[in-house]
């Protein structure tokens, strides 16, 4: 999957969010090793600098944690993956619910147009 990255937010932080994304949707499982730095920093076309320092916010997060000649590795805590499952997709559904609320949706069309999308097999 390629990496799109936009230049309005720093490519760091996309890049942490596109790797938390790939842990939490299970491409990665916890114990996996991460690819290195620089493969990485190749298939998402950045300097490897700007991939060492979102390794290091995942590090950082306790996400992600190194081995000293190994490599990197995801965490073994399911627990904490799964809290940041939740967290992202709370976000996920509040940024979508403010943007059918700016179109003039009330919350029991929301839910209404939800249910009837979801019974439409479009997902």
């Amino acid at each position: 999957m390629a990496w799109n990255l936009d230049s309005d937010r720093p490519i760091f932080l996309q890049i942490v969010e596109r790797i938390q994304t790939d842990i939490i949707s299970g491409r990665y499982k916890a114990g996996d090793k991460l690819p290195s730095v620089r493969e990485l920093a190749a298939k998402a076309a950045v300097n490897p600098n700007t991939m060492q320092k979102a390794f290091a916010e995942l590090e950082r997060t306790g996400l992600v944690y190194s081995k000293r000649t190994s490599g990197r590795f995801i965490t073994e805590d399911s627990h904490m993956i799964e809290e940041l499952k939740t967290s992202v997709a709370t976000e996920k559904i509040e940024e979508f619910i403010k943007l059918m609320q700016s179109l003039g949706f009330e919350n029991e069309q929301i839910l209404a147009l939800m249910q009837q999308t979801m019974k439409g097999e479009n997902l």
